[in-house]
């Protein structure tokens, strides 16, 4: 019996050193070799440089100081993001209509840009929690008597391309006019030149420019629902978008984020990033 007892024990132990020679011979992935090695997140780290497409021809969130500088609102948060990654941050100017194909082609590792989240857009790109929230409302002369959008049947709207206004207008199914510019002052400078009887726009930007030309003025509605603004990133890139949202909760907390927004735009944040259904 002690026989026995002794062959059962040597095979148990026989078997559990084969195991743990197999484990050994198993390959255990380090991060690096994991899901995180391709991520934008560490090559950015790797890199030691944030780049950002921001549109900065879109005052007060993104725009050229007055020496030259990358400013705003969407700049601040991007420098407060490379701040706490402990890397440079590079501002690369964007337009709305490349914002997408920068991403795919890694121009950049990420979007601010006033960026509205849509169906459409996630079919190519991902987008982060938001961080902003809009309507839409036009802006005009107020000499052009315009109080609404129910005023400009036969006039001239302006958007600009690569935006979701035109088709915005068009879903209104109004006798309109849609005129296109490249950039957002493009389309301003058509307003106040009378190429274009009201620009289409998020009510946030619009406001900001009003108080800059005492001929201005934004009209007092909300033409679509709330508009959710996001960060733009890569598809498929689960790792990066998980630290931005966490970079996004912890500056929506803390109340920076809000003291941000005041700062550019004059007032507290309108409506709730967190709306109750």
């Amino acid at each position: 019996m002690r026989f026995v007892k002794d062959s059962a024990k040597f095979a148990c132990l026989f078997a559990v050193a084969g195991l743990l020679m197999l484990g050994g011979c198993t390959k255990v992935a380090s991060p690096e070799q994991g899901a995180s090695a391709d991520s934008t997140l560490k090559q950015v780290l790797q890199r030691g440089t944030l780049r950002v497409g921001d549109c900065l021809t879109f005052a007060p969130f993104g725009f050229y100081n007055k020496d030259g500088q990358a400013d705003g609102y969407d700049v601040d948060l991007a420098k407060e993001l490379a701040k706490q990654m402990g890397v440079k941050l590079e501002v690369v100017n964007t337009t709305s209509a490349n914002r997408i194909p920068n991403l795919q082609t890694s121009k950049v590792d990420v979007v601010f840009c006033n960026f509205t989240r849509n169906l459409e857009r996630a079919k190519e790109i991902a987008f982060t929690n938001p961080y902003v929230v809009a309507s839409e409302a036009l802006l005009v002369k107020k000499s052009s008597g315009i109080k609404s959008i129910n005023d400009m049947s036969n006039r001239t709207i302006a958007t600009v391309k690569g935006s979701t206004n035109g088709d915005e207008v068009r879903s209104l199914n109004m006798q309109v006019k849609i005129q296109e510019f490249d950039s957002s002052q493009a389309a301003i400078l058509a307003v106040k030149q009378g190429q274009a009887d009201a620009m289409i726009e998020d009510n946030n930007f619009l406001a900001f420019q009003a108080t800059l030309d005492p001929d201005l003025t934004v009209t007092n509605e909300a033409l679509v629902p709330l508009e959710y603004n996001a960060f733009g990133v890569k598809a498929g890139d689960q790792v990066w978008l998980n630290y931005l949202n966490l970079f996004l909760f912890n500056i929506n907390a803390s109340k920076q984020n809000a003291q941000l927004y005041k700062k550019w735009f004059g007032t507290e944040p309108r409506f709730p990033l967190n709306p109750q259904y």
